[in-house]
């Protein structure tokens, strides 16, 4: 069930993985110990349910019961707040981003599976996408400073049940997932549900061969230049393949751009996305940095301005204190 390419990037390591206590990830834990491989747990109790100290409790004594650290971040957040899914997924990455930070881990775990990725993709079909949207998740992607890992990637949820109720594994079932408050969940039980009970094996393959697809369609393009969190990418002269390498940067800084924010970026010539990152694009490349604020010298400002570096960028090269270095790498790709 796990994926070659995720135990060999795992052996050895220092691996910390996203818990929750549901089937996904307790069926993950158990896997990688029937391998040898060793994790730490991390869980975020939101306490939107009764459970949700129980499934906390839960982690912490898997913890102790294995000689292994357990972190648990309680952060309380309404089960009925808006936008309530983007909200908790910001939560619990920065949670996961600075333990990695902190602690030295190489490797993120999360029990994304084979349903997961089914339900992303049939979400992405009705919103209009090609291939690179419809896939979107691999096995092992590399972030600043660790890898992302799913070693589930192309099991069925449905294998993973059946594990955890062989072994006589306990487990929780998070009853938000059966609500049809969430679209997701729509999508889960009206039409993932009944195409993977017809070829889980098929579309797995299916899966695999478009991950290739994506491979193929985005090969890796080196940065024309970086310097801490700052970016510049070549643009491209296509719309569609700008955006994509745009989208896979921020990705790699632990930002997933929405449908919304994409059309955003291509309308303006210089956004900010989520408060979070300053997009600007230019005819021969395109700048991603942190959204900052700083009160900057005439001095600095004139010398951003000579070196036609844009406006919202500038903020953060003065706190970065990377201009220097930057105004070193701008004849070789501006001339």
């Amino acid at each position: 069930m796990l994926e070659p390419e995720a135990l060999e990037r795992l052996r050895g390591s220092k691996n910390l993985l996203a818990f929750s206590g549901g089937v996904d990830s307790t069926a993950l834990f158990f896997l990688l110990k029937d391998r040898g491989i060793e994790c730490d747990l991390a869980l975020v109790n939101y306490r939107t349910r009764p459970q949700s100290d129980e499934e906390a409790a839960y982690a912490e004594a898997l913890g102790a019961e294995h000689g292994i650290r357990t972190f648990v971040h309680t952060a309380p957040l309404p089960s009925d707040a808006s936008r309530f899914e983007a909200r908790a997924r910001r939560l619990r990455y920065d949670f996961f981003d600075r333990l990695v930070q902190t602690h030295g881990y190489d490797n993120l775990l999360t029990a994304h599976q084979l349903d997961d990725l089914l339900e992303w993709g049939l979400m992405q079909l009705c919103r209009g996408c090609g291939t690179a949207e419809f896939v979107g998740m691999a096995p092992v992607e590399e972030r600043e400073g660790f890898y992302l890992v799913r070693p589930l990637l192309f099991t069925p949820k449905s294998k993973l049940l059946e594990y955890l109720k062989t072994r006589g594994i306990r487990y929780f079932v998070d009853t938000s997932n059966l609500s049809d408050a969430h679209t997701r969940n729509r999508f889960r039980k009206e039409a993932a549900a009944f195409l993977l009970r017809e070829s889980p094996e098929g579309i797995a393959r299916s899966f695999r061969y478009m991950l290739r697809d994506k491979e193929a369609l985005l090969p890796e393009t080196a940065p024309l230049f970086e310097c801490e969190a700052l970016t510049l990418l070549p643009r491209h002269g296509d719309d569609t393949a700008t955006i994509r390498r745009i989208d896979r940067a921020l990705k790699a800084k632990g930002y997933l751009l929405s449908a919304a924010q994409k059309s955003e970026i291509m309308r303006q010539k210089s956004a900010v996305v989520g408060g979070r990152w300053v997009v600007a694009q230019e005819e021969r490349a395109v700048w991603i940095a942190p959204a900052v604020r700083a009160a900057m010298p005439k001095s600095f400002k004139e010398r951003c301005r000579k070196a036609k570096i844009p406006e919202k960028v500038r903020p953060y090269l003065f706190v970065s204190g990377c201009l220097e270095a930057l105004l070193s790498a701008l004849p070789r790709f501006s001339s």
